[in-house]
């Protein structure tokens, strides 16, 4: 064997040494429950991780500082500048309660969540929600039959009480995602149940309706903003004849659980939860943007879908700290005036096509 060839051989080796030792050492479940992809990254992860345990831990002093003696806040500009860097995961569901008004309309409300569980049941919602459990976070360690406790009781209690407070909604798929992920963090039903209630009848109006118009505006919406601001990537989905549903529709639905990693998703949560709905259109549009020479390759609708699905991954996304803050800068300015014009527009469009 040629010297090239062992060190070549050595260089492998230390290679999977370097990379089965971060792998080890990060583990396979993440702290949220959930088995990491087979093409994980860990080593970037590490690295990424070694650089924001700084910064977290940094936040949690701020924000105890914050909330010191203070169990309840309001908005403000201070407020809003903390969450956008980032709420710690000890206080976030607290800060969610408050930020959305879940708090205040489960304090109007003593004992209504348990009397919607222990009421008369809609025997087809019932069997619905009960059929979507398997389905719901397969890789997540947690809501396994075998877990101990295992979280698709709570899961199956907040949608049937959901499904029966709310009976124009009932449960649409990709609610039981959202929920999944609210008990992952309050690991309360009923405070899970009142996110839910903020998110559907405030934050999302109309995406969980049997006719999903809200959702359907809101897609329409960003073929629009993405006209404005990145018109190379709209004049590509026209010439291929892409509708936005094709490629988006489960960002917007799913608010981006499985399509972006765990933290991430939480950080984008922790700004929606405060600032609104537009936020949604703030990571899509700079996705789009940053990723818009990659997805100008595309020649067919085949490759447009497979880019939309590429850009979801690798270091960007990964990188929280970093993306959160690309998405008040990359898109540039996008006022809520300027998404309830479109939105005005768009839905009178999605109307008119019945």
């Amino acid at each position: 064997m040629s010297m090239a060839t062992e060190n070549g051989a050595g260089n492998t080796r230390l290679q999977l040494d370097t990379a089965t030792t971060a792998e080890s050492r990060i583990g396979r479940i993440d702290p949220y429950g959930f088995e990491r992809p087979e093409d994980f990254d860990y080593e970037f992860y590490e690295e990424f991780m070694s650089q924001y345990m700084t910064v977290l831990t940094r936040r949690a002093v701020r924000w105890s500082k914050l909330l010191k003696g203070n169990r309840r806040f309001e908005r403000s500009l201070k407020v809003k500048r903390f969450v956008r860097k980032g709420i710690p995961n000890e206080h976030r569901s607290m800060v969610w309660m408050y930020l959305s008004g879940a708090q205040a309309h489960m304090e109007q409300n003593p004992g209504y969540y348990r009397r919607l569980l222990e009421g008369e049941k809609n025997a087809q919602l019932v069997e619905t929600i009960h059929t979507d459990l398997h389905r719901t976070f397969p890789d997540n360690v947690l809501f396994r039959k075998t877990s101990n406790p295992c979280l698709q009781k709570n899961l199956f209690n907040v949608l049937v009480a959901y499904g029966h407070h709310n009976i124009s909604v009932g449960y649409c798929q990709g609610m039981n995602f959202i929920v999944g992920y609210l008990l992952l963090i309050t690991k309360d039903e009923e405070k899970s149940f009142w996110l839910l209630d903020a998110l559907i009848g405030s934050i999302l109006p109309d995406y969980y309706s049997p006719a999903m118009i809200g959702l359907k505006t809101d897609q329409e919406v960003l073929g629009q903003l993405v006209k404005i601001k990145i018109p190379a990537v709209a004049e590509l989905m026209e010439k291929h004849g892409v509708m936005w549903t094709l490629v988006v529709s489960r960002w917007f639905i799913c608010l981006f659980i499985d399509v972006l990693p765990v933290e991430t998703v939480l950080r984008i949560w922790d700004c929606m939860f405060c600032e609104g709905s537009k936020i949604v259109f703030r990571v899509a549009l700079t996705l789009i943007k940053h990723y818009q020479d990659e997805i100008l390759k595309a020649r067919n609708f085949p490759d447009i879908c497979d880019k939309f699905k590429k850009i979801t991954k690798g270091p960007l996304v990964t990188d929280c700290h970093i993306f959160i803050k690309s998405i008040f800068t990359e898109p540039g300015t996008l006022s809520r005036a300027t998404i309830n014009k479109l939105r005005e527009q768009c839905r009178a469009q999605v109307l008119a096509q019945g």
